[in-house]
Parts: structure tokens; sequence; C-alpha cells
């Protein structure tokens, strides 16, 4: 089986009422395209890390009243888990699709980040393409486009970083729902290389 994209109909999952109705379609209708996205990707990134890299769905297994308002596949170099080491996504609110870097709040290397992005705003400022965001809360879809973006905006990012337990941050692409290149498998997958290979100079900074 092959990785086909995303629909209209994947997106709209996210307007299922309730938690376990939600979860039922989520369940059924995202979750094999994410499990086979991320088997797909993984031996990619393995070869673009230089070290073995492994997926993780999401199962939302805390949630016991509000339905999930995302979903994802995330990829790290442990096959325990990822929350604690930065990584890679792929996954989807209502109105988009996001593929990204992220250090959430439960990492160590947050501080090791955030002294890079301190140090070498210039540099960050020039690699991140103008079209990527940043995100300083993976609970909330919006975010900032890097062409937005200033050094002293970074320094910023880079301070609470630092000095905030729960703070994290994320970098990278997003697109609309309504998007063609959604439903194209072959296309899709060549964006979230490309992708991957822009945001590696971010992730070989969290180290």
């Amino acid at each position: 089986m092959s990785f086909t994209g995303f629909t209209k109909q994947d997106f709209d999952v996210f307007h299922v009422p309730g938690l376990q109705q939600r979860m039922e379609a989520l369940i059924a209708n995202i979750r094999p395209k994410l499990d086979l996205l991320g088997t797909e990707i993984a031996p990619f990134l393995s070869a673009l890390c230089g070290e073995e890299i492994y997926p993780h769905v999401a199962k939302h297994a805390r949630r016991k009243v509000n339905p999930p308002k995302d979903t994802w596949v995330a990829w790290g170099t442990s096959k325990r888990g990822y929350k604690a080491l930065p990584h890679f996504q792929v996954g989807m609110f209502e109105s988009h699709l996001f593929i990204i870097f992220a250090v959430i709040y439960e990492s160590p290397n947050k501080l090791q980040f955030a002294k890079k992005l301190q140090a070498q705003t210039t540099i960050i400022n020039k690699l991140v393409p103008q079209q990527f965001y940043w995100s300083m809360d993976h609970m909330d879809p919006s975010g900032t486009l890097h062409s937005d973006v200033k050094s002293a905006d970074l320094k910023a990012m880079a301070h609470k970083l630092s000095t905030v337990k729960k703070a994290e941050i994320m970098c990278g692409l997003r697109i609309d729902n309504d998007d063609p290149i959604l439903q194209n498998g072959e296309e899709l997958l060549a964006l979230i290389h490309t992708t991957f290979e822009q945001l590696l100079p971010l992730y070989k900074m969290s180290f």
C-alpha cells in the first residue's frame, strides 16, 4: 500500500463532536495514513540525520473529555518516544497540514537550541525559507511567518525558551487544507522530504 495523501474529508474529522466519536473517525480515517507516512519517511530521515530515526503516531491516550484538535506523526532517535527529543512532525489541524521541526517543553535540548538561536539569529534568519512559520505553542494552530520575523524576535523566542519551563518552539511549513498537493501522495512526499532537508540545520543546532 502506498501513501496517497490527505483528502478534505480527513480534515473534516476535526468537526466530529465528542471525544469518542472523533477518536473513532480519526482512527478509521487518518491514523492509517499517518502510520504509512511514518514508515515511508523514516528511512529518508535516518539517511538525512545520519542515525536511526523512528516514527511515533499520536495516540491521544491522555484525553478523557476534550476531543483532539490536531493529530500527527513524529520522528525521533528513540524507539520509546519522541517528546523529550528534538524531532520532526507531519500533522494536521482542521485548517492545515504542518511539516515541522520541534523542540517541545519536555525536552532538555531546549537550552541548547535557545543558545544557538540567541547566538546565530542572523544566520538563522537567512537560513529559514520566508514561507516557513514559527510557533511557541504546539496546541495553537496559528503561527508567525518567517518573513515577518526579525532578529530581535528570534532573540525573544530564545530568551523565552531558556527561561520559561513550559516553553517550546516549532518551525516549518503549513499547507492549507484545500491545497491540491495534499491529495497527491508522490508530490506531498517530495515536499515533506524537501522541507525536512531545509529544517535539518535547525535540528542539528538542538544537539
